[in-house]
């Protein structure tokens, strides 16, 4: 009997520890949780509940984004010229992206005023709120913005690069180096260009198109330093899929092993008058704006996506670019 007696004590204290070791993983399990709210609390999105990161990541992109341009105050500066096609590119430049601001402010506003409970959540406003809970660009900001793939966080950096842009032209007048990335139409910066060299030298601007010459030697950085060309302009910010520039020999050249995208030197567009488009030494790059390379014809008659083709110095067959996909993009995914 005592044996069986002492299996049954042994049982029983057997229990007791098994619920005294629950019990203790409860309590720790607890305290483990506190900490890991703790710790998340004070990264840098902020812990709390979804709607408090909702709210803080609002109020963020809210407080980083300048004030609309003053078009009327830029049409007084930079006033449609016959000789300066320029001048109505950056007015149009300035309308699209406060279409764009003004729908932004107005959304954060409202989300950051709905989650504080002082106006009701529409299906529009959560909309919003869930695209900046997933990091995606909300629906209703994409239809007045340019194409782009970037997630939200890269997408709004890659606004205010643009708008500093804008605003450093407003204030020191053309740049000698334009950041084609930075327009939010850039056939219609390219069409301004020619239209200067034709009203310039009173040519029919349907006998003018763009020459091409990769300026490999300026650096994209010395913007400040460096003097407009006589005739057309300088740009940069494209990136080169497929293939990099090669800076010895001054030609298209193969990647380098793991480098998908690189940066493509300043290139000089210089127009000229009944041009014809060399039949060797080139491969004829199509640029993109975002690299998805498919868009939809728009009321313009342009592309939403399909910017132009640049002529690429080459000593290869064309057909060798062409089997690799080498292609040049305004922006990139990330």
């Amino acid at each position: 009997g005592g044996g069986g007696g002492g299996g049954k004590d042994g049982k029983d204290s057997k229990d007791g520890k098994d619920k005294a070791s629950k019990g203790k993983g409860k309590g720790e399990e607890e305290k483990g949780k506190e900490e890991e709210e703790e710790e998340a609390g004070s990264g840098s999105t902020g812990g709390g509940s979804q709607e408090e990161q909702i709210r803080q990541r609002a109020e963020e992109i809210l407080k980083k984004l300048p004030k609309l341009f003053d078009v009327e105050a830029v049409q007084t500066i930079y006033p449609t010229t016959y000789a300066e096609s320029m001048n109505t590119v950056l007015a149009q430049e300035c309308i699209r992206y406060n279409a764009l601001l003004s729908v932004m402010q107005r959304s954060l506003s409202e989300v950051i005023r709905a989650l504080q409970g002082l106006v009701s959540m529409s299906p529009d406003l959560e909309a919003v709120s869930n695209a900046i809970f997933d990091n995606r660009v909300p629906e209703s900001w994409e239809a007045k913005a340019y194409p782009s793939l970037k997630p939200l966080s890269s997408w709004v950096v890659d606004l205010l690069e643009r708008c500093q842009f804008i605003n450093g032209w407003i204030q020191n007048g053309c740049p000698s180096i334009y950041w084609i990335s930075g327009f939010f139409f850039p056939q219609a910066f390219l069409t301004g260009t020619l239209q200067n060299f034709a009203r310039k030298y009173t040519m029919p601007i349907d006998t003018v198109s763009f020459n091409f010459r990769i300026m490999d030697f300026l650096k994209a950085e010395n913007a400040k330093a460096t003097p407009p060309p006589q005739d057309g302009c300088y740009i940069r910010g494209l990136f080169l899929e497929g293939a990099r520039w090669n800076y010895e020999n001054h030609l298209l050249g193969e990647s380098r092993p793991k480098e998908l995208f690189t940066d493509l030197p300043v290139v000089w567009m210089k127009p000229e008058q009944h041009r014809e488009k060399p039949d060797q030494g080139i491969y004829n790059c199509p640029v993109y704006k975002t690299l998805t390379r498919a868009g939809t014809l728009s009321t313009t008659g342009h592309s939403t996506n399909f910017v132009m083709y640049l002529e690429l110095p080459s000593s290869e067959e064309e057909s060798v670019w062409i089997n690799r996909g080498v292609a040049l993009f305004t922006g990139l995914a990330f």
